[in-house]
């Protein structure tokens, strides 16, 4: 069974957490350390950043670890033979972040075919066309076993929504808000009206909520309307500054906790 599948049947009554990261920042050859740090210290999935020059839906902190991973010569194919090493330590989902362009360079079927042997999941891919998912991707992904995550926002349409909903499997990314990642203080009024919108909707998938998630306010909002949280950018902040998972996970909770 998917491990995604599982994370999320097995913890109905635990809110999880799951981090982002960059592969190849802050050093090159980290990806292992900071996936096994994780791990250790508890948290629940891992988003694995596959770096690209042009990440439209990132925010400054995660453009500026993905140039740093490019310039350390991260690429896609050395990312997969970094995680093929750890492919039997590691028990939590792994999820790639990235954009189309390096996936369609490297072809759709091998790529999945080479998330499997790599021990990866599932997949985010913001840029992707739902109708190209649905025509070319899903097939292969079924096939392979591999989730193909979808992110919804404030401006997503009810009827999108319930069509993401049904042709999904594993979780839906809800992002907080139609703007770029980055951390926040808080969530406003908005935000709130749009996660019990959401609530209302009793989809069938899972959620999780990303972008903006900081601080004890923000995470308390994201686990009280989703499955859980997903933290990026205060991460890949901490991570570059102490160049040390550990170290960074000791001020991710820090800041967590008030």
């Amino acid at each position: 069974m998917n491990k995604i599948s599982t994370l999320f049947s097995e913890n109905k009554d635990r809110k999880l957490l799951s981090l982002y990261f960059c592969a190849g920042a802050p050093t090159l050859e980290g990806t292992a350390d900071v996936i096994r740090t994780l791990e250790r210290r508890g948290i629940d999935m891992i988003e694995v950043g596959i770096p690209f020059s042009d990440p439209m839906a990132d925010g400054p902190v995660i453009q500026d670890a993905a140039t740093q991973a490019l310039k350390n010569g991260m690429t896609l194919r050395k990312l997969f033979a970094q995680l093929k090493e750890i492919k039997e330590d590691v028990s939590i989902p792994l999820v790639l972040m990235g954009y189309l362009n390096p996936i369609i360079q490297m072809g759709i079927e091998p790529f999945f075919k080479t998330c499997v042997e790599s021990g990866v999941s599932g997949v985010i891919i913001p840029d992707l066309p739902f109708k190209d998912y649905l025509d070319e991707v899903k097939p292969v992904a079924d096939r392979y076993d591999v989730r193909v995550i979808m992110l919804i926002t404030p401006e997503t349409s009810e009827e999108r929504i319930r069509f993401i909903d049904e042709h999904t499997d594993g979780f839906i990314y809800m992002v907080s808000s139609a703007a770029t990642t980055g951390a926040q203080k808080s969530f406003d009024e908005q935000k709130q009206d749009y996660f019990r919108r959401i609530n209302a909707m009793n989809l069938r998938n899972p959620r999780m909520i990303g972008f903006g998630i900081s601080n004890q306010q923000t995470l308390k909002a994201a686990q009280d309307n989703a499955a859980g949280a997903i933290i990026g950018s205060k991460f890949v902040t901490l991570l570059s500054e102490e160049k040390d998972a550990d170290h960074a996970l000791d001020r991710l909770f820090e800041a967590l906790s008030h």
